[in-house]
């Protein structure tokens, strides 16, 4: 026999209050994002929903423990809001972080800009946020996601074909490391790009992380003692690929923009290097442009 309803605010605000002790800073907004999973609703309606019944309680509370442990929210619902995106994702594949559109609205207003049909490499696309938000928000372009881990793989080439037909049609998937010019160069002829963007490994071995972000795999997290061994070793690959007057975005870790815009000068094949800051006004991500 069920019991009777339970009201919906009053489970909200037992979890926020059990999300906050676990020491999750987003404990409310947890809450009702798993509330709607629960409801298959979206958050902004649940100002109107009343009551639930005991399965749908039951659910919650269960979702509820699994963020107690910091769980991933993303894995926990199978999806990750990106940009204009809805991804899939879970074990196996890098969560991307709301910080990286930074990055997806500087090439965006790069790639609006280019001839119909220009070229566009997202390099360690994991889930495929980049290439995917990319084709999404300029759809002249063509864009090719490059990603070497099995697991992340699965989930890239299952968001690419998810994807509505007049994005899906415009993204590649080429599984190579980004660091072999061996792999690459036979996928991505010298010269032929226009735009690289790439959010590579690079938190510093040995740097404290959230409980959250330990979910996701270290080869997408960490990128050698001090952030860099991905980045150094791509940017010959990113010059040997770019046209000339081609332009390259890459993320970083907080501590490591300078050592990036050295790394870009130091090759001798970018000019216009610039560190960017994000709105909080910490360093996000380079750019460059591939001089003659």
């Amino acid at each position: 026999m069920q019991g009777d309803p339970v009201r919906v605010a009053d489970e909200i605000r037992t979890a926020a209050a059990r999300l906050a002790a676990a020491g999750i800073d987003s404990a409310r907004r947890d809450a009702e994002w798993l509330m709607s999973h629960v409801l298959r609703c979206d958050p902004g309606r649940l100002v109107i929903v009343d009551t639930l019944d005991e399965p749908h309680a039951r659910a919650f509370r269960e979702a509820v423990g699994k963020r107690a442990q910091r769980i991933p929210l993303q894995h926990i619902v199978g999806t990750a809001a990106f940009g204009p995106l809805e991804l899939a994702v879970g074990p196996g594949v890098f969560i991307p972080r709301p910080e990286t559109e930074y990055l997806l609205e500087w090439a965006a207003g790069i790639a609006g800009s280019l001839p119909p049909d220009a070229s566009v490499v997202d390099l360690c696309s994991g889930s495929g946020a980049l290439a995917l938000g990319v084709a999404t928000l300029v759809p002249s372009v063509r864009v090719t996601a490059v990603e070497i881990d099995d697991e992340a793989l699965i989930w890239l080439r299952r968001n690419v074909s998810d994807a509505p037909d007049g994005v899906r049609d415009r993204v590649r998937v080429v599984a190579a490391d980004v660091t072999d010019p061996a792999q690459i160069g036979p996928a991505i002829p010298d010269g032929s790009v226009s735009l690289v963007v790439t959010n590579p490994p690079y938190v510093p071995l040995g740097s404290e992380v959230s409980a959250e972000v330990a979910h996701d795999p270290a080869r997408a997290v960490y990128g050698g003692a001090d952030g860099m061994d991905v980045i150094v070793a791509m940017v010959p690959v990113i010059a040997s690929m770019l046209e000339i007057g081609g332009r390259v975005g890459i993320e970083h870790d907080d501590t490591t923009a300078q050592a990036v815009v050295d790394c870009l000068l130091a090759h001798g094949a970018f000019d216009e290097v610039v560190a960017r800051r994000d709105l909080a006004g910490r360093p996000r991500f380079v750019t460059a442009r591939r001089a003659r």
